[in-house]
């Protein structure tokens, strides 16, 4: 499924100071019963989901890895990641590929929706949940009709110390 396929829905621009955001443009895929939202400058591709090498000795959230065109690409399972149900694997699993960090990884999710532009009204940020629920990677919330989407800010949650697949440059 490529990029244009997806349904795009258009709402006015942010201004780019809002909340910080590079773009207001996101990719929305669903985990479970919720949907988030990843920029869409950062992805490159998505695939279905298929046959993974698996690295022994690594977390449970990195399925292994793939060989896209050349490049040894990481999986992460984003259910697993974020200690949801047990992942199943159906038609609508899709991976998809990002580039962060100038690095390429990927990440299995339970469908992807559609890309949304998301107006100044429609984001929130994130709420403060004190050290009980790690919130650093979630850029904030944003509503579209009825529902509700938690935007990921993917950089922060892959060079986090514990997935450790980005190395931040010491300046």
């Amino acid at each position: 499924m490529s990029l244009q396929e997806l349904k795009t829905t258009n709402v006015t621009r942010v201004p780019a100071a809002a909340l910080d955001l590079v773009t207001n443009e996101f990719l929305t895929f669903r985990l479970g019963g919720e949907e988030y939202g990843i920029e869409i400058l950062k992805v490159q591709e998505i695939r279905r989901y298929d046959s993974i090498t698996q690295i022994a000795n690594a977390p449970d959230y990195i399925k292994g890895v793939i060989n896209l065109r050349g490049i040894i690409v990481p999986i992460i399972d984003m259910r697993i990641r974020f200690n949801l149900d047990h992942a199943s694997y159906d038609q609508f699993t899709v991976v998809i590929i990002l580039t962060v960090a100038s690095r390429v990884i990927g990440v299995v999710v339970d469908g992807v929706s559609d890309v949304i532009t998301l107006a100044d009204g429609q984001m929130r940020q994130a709420p403060g949940l004190g050290s009980v629920i790690e919130t650093e990677y979630i850029m904030g919330l944003g509503t579209v009709d009825e529902r509700m989407l938690i935007l990921i800010d993917i950089e922060k949650l892959i060079s986090r110390s514990d997935i450790g697949l980005i190395e931040h440059s010491i300046n």
